[in-house]
């Protein structure tokens, strides 16, 4: 039997867990591509290159990022708009989790609880989570694996996502500085 893949979806209305078929996090300096354990810096290049790689790459920055003040947290948000900047990306705020109902204005917000509709409306292929508490998190990954065909990036300050189809552990400042860089230096050789 082979062993399971958290693979780009839509993978249907209900899909499987990812740590019931085997998905671990991994340790420190480990990360998740597909649900492969592997180094944090080869998963780096990997996000890298499918932001470069996407037509419409979003980041969600949810409440956990938007409503600190402190100055890692001014200085994370600086470099999640330079990454962004630097690939052309949208940035689409979670800034809570309570329902949006009736009506969410997709092209401005993303409903936690229907991820999927802000991914449809925009034609995201390629959806960058940070600052999302972990629970919440596995929540919207998993619904996005499920019914659309977004690529799913988790950057967590904690031990990562395993429903997400990358996922890096412990994404501190100094991780987002390697992204830009990984991404810069990829740009140069023509990606």
């Amino acid at each position: 039997m082979e062993a399971y893949q958290v693979l780009q979806g839509p993978e249907g209305y209900l899909p499987p867990a990812a740590a019931m078929h085997g998905i671990t996090l991994g340790e420190t300096g480990q990360a998740l591509i597909e649900g492969r354990l592997v180094k944090k810096e080869e998963a780096v290049g990997h996000i890298a290159k499918k932001l470069l790689e996407a037509t419409t790459p979003t980041f969600f920055p949810g409440p956990l990022l938007l409503w600190k003040t402190t100055s890692y947290a001014l200085e994370r948000g600086k470099l999640i708009r330079e990454i962004a900047a630097e690939v052309n990306a949208k940035v689409i705020p979670m800034p809570d989790y309570r329902p949006k109902y009736p009506m969410i204005n997709p092209e401005v917000e993303i409903n936690p609880n229907h991820p999927n509709l802000t991914i449809w409306f925009n034609k995201i292929d390629v959806g960058v989570f940070i600052g999302v508490h972990c629970h919440q998190a596995n929540l919207a990954l998993k619904i996005i694996r499920g019914g659309t065909g977004c690529y799913t990036v988790a950057l967590c300050a904690e031990e990562g996502h395993e429903e997400a189809n990358t996922s890096l552990r412990e994404t501190d400042n100094d991780t987002l500085r390697e992204l830009l860089a990984a991404i810069k230096d990829l740009r140069k050789k023509g990606a």
